[in-house]
Parts: C-alpha cells; sequence; structure tokens
C-alpha cells in the first residue's frame, strides 16, 4: 500500500506470470530446468548418501514460494490497465531435505545473512524475466523478501526488505529493510521486547481465568513494526455448555479488553470451542468501543 496506494489502484490476482513458470523457478538450476532459480546440485546414483546430505546442506533450496500481485488503473475512457507488479519472494529459514525416498529427514537452518545473499540475486533474475514479457517494459514493479518462519514455529515469519523498480529498468538499486516480527504471547521473547504488553496479557490471562478456572488459556500474536506493537490477537479456548454461556463470557471478555489494553493498536479476540469459533471482538486502532458478533450455534 505504500507504493500502490489503495485509493488509487485496484487490486488484481497475479496474471502476467503463469503457474508452470511459477513452478519451473522453485525448481533447481540444472541443463534440464534452466528456469529453476535455486542452487544448482550435482547428485547422481553413484552419489553416497553421506556425500549426498553433505552437498544439500551445503546448496539448499532457498527459494520456497513467488506470489505476483497487479495492480489496476482506469484511463481517460473508462478502460482499465495494468499500472503497477508486486513480487513476494519467500524464502526458507530451515531448509529438509530427503537424501533417500523412505529414509529420514534432515534440517539445515540457514541465517537471515545467508538468506539475503541469496534472495537478492533471485530477486535480479525474477525482474529481469518480467521485464522480458510483452507490454511489462514500463510497469513499475515492487519486489518484497519475505523470510518464513522456521518449521515448528508458532508465529508467522515476516518481510525483512524492499525495493522498486521504476518502469523502464529492470536494474535493482538499494534495497530497503523492512523491521518487522511476530511476538507470541506468552513466551520469554514477549517478555523481552514488550514487556509492559507482557504483563498485561498475563493479567488478561489470570482475568479470564477467574471467570473460568478450567480453561486452556489465552495464546496471543503481536505484530510489531518499527518496535511499535500495531496489532495484538488473542484466542481464547474454552468449553462452553450453551449460547447463554458464550453471550456471557463475550461479554465479561469484552470488559476486559476495554479495561486492560491500550487504544493505538488494532486488538482482536476469538473464543472459541471444540475448533468452533463462538464468538469474535474486534477494536481497530483509535476506536473506543470493540465490535463484537456471537456465531449462532
Amino acid at each position: 500500500t505504500s507504493v500502490f496506494e489503495p485509493d488509487s489502484y485496484f487490486f488484481q490476482e497475479g496474471q502476467q506470470i503463469s503457474y508452470s513458470e511459477l513452478f519451473s523457478w522453485l525448481e533447481r538450476e540444472s541443463d534440464s530446468s534452466e528456469e529453476g532459480l535455486n542452487p544448482p546440485i550435482d547428485i547422481d546414483k553413484n552419489t553416497s548418501t553421506e556425500e549426498s546430505i553433505e552437498k544439500e546442506r551445503k546448496n539448499p533450496k532457498y527459494l520456497s514460494h513467488t506470489l505476483e500481485q497487479d495492480y489496476l488503473t482506469r484511463s481517460a475512457d473508462n478502460v482499465v490497465q495494468l499500472a503497477g507488479i508486486s513480487i513476494g519472494i519467500a524464502m526458507k529459514s530451515n531448509y529438509r531435505f530427503q537424501p533417500e525416498v523412505g529414509g529420514p529427514f534432515y534440517y539445515e537452518n540457514i541465517s537471515k545473512k545467508e538468506m539475503l545473499s541469496e534472495a537478492k540475486p533471485i530477486a535480479e533474475e525474477v525482474v529481469k524475466r518480467i521485464r522480458a514479457k510483452d507490454g511489462l517494459q514500463d510497469i513499475p514493479i515492487m519486489v518484497a523478501i519475505y523470510r518464513e518462519a522456521a518449521r515448528d514455529g508458532l508465529v508467522p515469519g515476516n518481510f525483512v526488505a524492499k525495493t522498486t523498480i521504476q518502469g523502464g529498468s529492470q536494474e535493482i538499486g538499494d534495497w530497503e529493510s523492512i523491521d518487522e516480527k511476530y511476538v507470541l504471547f506468552p513466551s520469554n521473547s514477549a517478555q523481552d521486547i514488550d514487556p509492559n504488553l507482557s504483563s498485561t496479557v498475563e493479567e488478561f490471562k489470570s482475568e479470564v481465568a477467574n471467570y473460568f478456572p478450567n480453561y486452556v488459556g489465552v495464546i496471543g500474536q503481536g505484530f510489531y513494526q518499527d518496535g511499535e506493537i500495531r496489532s495484538l490477537v488473542l484466542e481464547i479456548p474454552i468449553e462452553f455448555y450453551g449460547q447463554a454461556e458464550v453471550i456471557g463470557f463475550t461479554q465479561y471478555v469484552y470488559g476486559l479488553v476495554m479495561d486492560s489494553f491500550q487504544p493505538h493498536y488494532d486488538i482482536e479476540v476469538n473464543i472459541k470451542s471444540n475448533d468452533r469459533q463462538e464468538s469474535l471482538i474486534v477494536r481497530k486502532a483509535g476506536d473506543e468501543e470493540p465490535y463484537v458478533h456471537v456465531y449462532q450455534r
């Protein structure tokens, strides 16, 4: 939205890169797959398992996904036309591989520095391929690099860098770092990053426990940009025994949200039972009161 202002552009799912192209980009570069953007690897039937493991560790498949989004504008004669493209490049933070079919899986962690060093040349090649398509030589392209969470991570990954290539150019200049992250509540990292909000969530949990002593717990996910909390999503799993109980508990949590959390960030509370959504409480940043919805059983 910082590059393609929603008030000025129409959004459209990616139309310029085909599915077959995107999937071919995820392959390793080889004689049979020149389109592959992951590094080549020299493994054949004569390569031992130990050698295969070592080669896989030294040459992970870094690129995981590529996502295209298009942005359109309306011309004077009321015709929409392509005016911008954004490309998300998702990179692994942990590489899982299986040297032998049916054998064990192995894992290789990928540092942020190593990931970025691999992602930037991939981005340059993607931009070059887009520019080679008919009609796309003068379309602005925004590219963002996304670092996936660890395989066992409880919160999503995050964007780490972005850049914009103006129409008529295929050269990527400077990259702008993106300072954003998701934080699990409660956790030691939440306590380190935001002790005040961490304490607030703990107090919120205690108040919920006073109402429902046998509840499972409160799980939260905070989203931070430039060191500031932007949104907090809380999930409360509880077993209910009727609609009246759901309504009463939702009203109670509504009051806790009003009393506990500051209004300068978005907050969302999902109340669930048996993997079913029972009610929802949402307050947007700056609003005085939350929006509440209780789902019908």
